[in-house]
């Protein structure tokens, strides 16, 4: 069964896209009220995204399929997040989680939501990109998972903790980060069913760009205001800046 390229293709998106649960766990173990550790926690979570959607997601983009459709898809989507922000009723994404009310709190459980969406979206993405990497190459398709693996811990982390600090629900917190990385293997069945003869690399490239821009917006206009709101600037830069440490090193590892 594991000869079929399609099923190491699923498998792998499916372990990649747990790796979410891993980050969901480390944000569990901190306190409720450790409002630095959140602060320092959310700037690591947009440092690793902002990272990988620059250095990763556009430039390989930039690379595959040219400057100008690469950057047409990333500001894409970064105006669809923005609408969608926009239209969206922000206090339907606040009664998601229940609260005790206050106005600071909510912003926060938002803050999960919105992550969790975001990632969920960026996850979709990273599915299909798994699948269509494996059918072409395992080792494409290792080393993508693993990669995909690696970053989705910190992502885990982004979506936990907020929402467990917001509510104290930490069974809220882990689902919430468990289903965000389940759309992972979610992407790469939906290659299979609906994508696959439109699945060429300019389309995953395309696609790749776009979800970039969704996760730079998420950063800059949810993850790194409540990170302000929870903790002194310093602090939050000095996550910001791990987090990309962290990011660039992983990539590194396995170039």
């Amino acid at each position: 069964m594991f000869s079929n390229p399609i099923v190491v293709g699923l498998t792998l998106s499916l372990l990649a896209g747990l790796a979410t649960t891993i980050g969901a766990l480390i944000g569990l173990l901190v306190k409720k009220n450790d409002f630095k550790v959140l602060a320092l926690g959310l700037g690591l979570s947009a440092g690793v995204m902002i990272y990988v959607s620059f250095a990763e997601l556009l430039m390989n983009a930039i690379g595959h399929i040219g400057f100008l459709p690469a950057n047409l898809a990333f500001f894409g989507g970064l105006l669809l997040i923005y609408l969608v922000d926009i239209l969206v009723p922000h206090e339907y994404i606040a009664e998601c989680l229940p609260t005790s009310g206050d106005t600071k709190t909510k912003k926060l459980a938002r803050t999960g939501v919105m992550t969790a969406i975001g990632i969920a979206i960026h996850n979709v993405a990273e599915g299909m990109a798994v699948l269509v990497g494996t059918v072409h190459s395992l080792g494409v398709g290792l080393v993508l998972a693993v990669a995909i693996a690696i970053h989705n811990i910190p992502e885990g982390i982004s979506v936990s903790l907020p929402i467990f600090c917001a509510t104290g629900s930490r069974k809220k917190a882990f689902w919430f980060s468990f289903c965000s990385g389940l759309t992972e293997p979610l992407g790469a069945l939906m290659a299979i069913i609906f994508l696959w003869p439109f699945m060429t690399p300019f389309f995953v490239n395309i696609l790749l760009a776009f979800v970039g821009g969704i996760m730079v917006y998420i950063s800059f206009d949810e993850i790194l205001p409540a990170a302000h709101r929870y903790g002194e600037e310093h602090v939050v830069a000095l996550g910001i800046i791990l987090g990309m440490i962290v990011m660039a090193g992983t990539l590194t590892v396995l170039r």
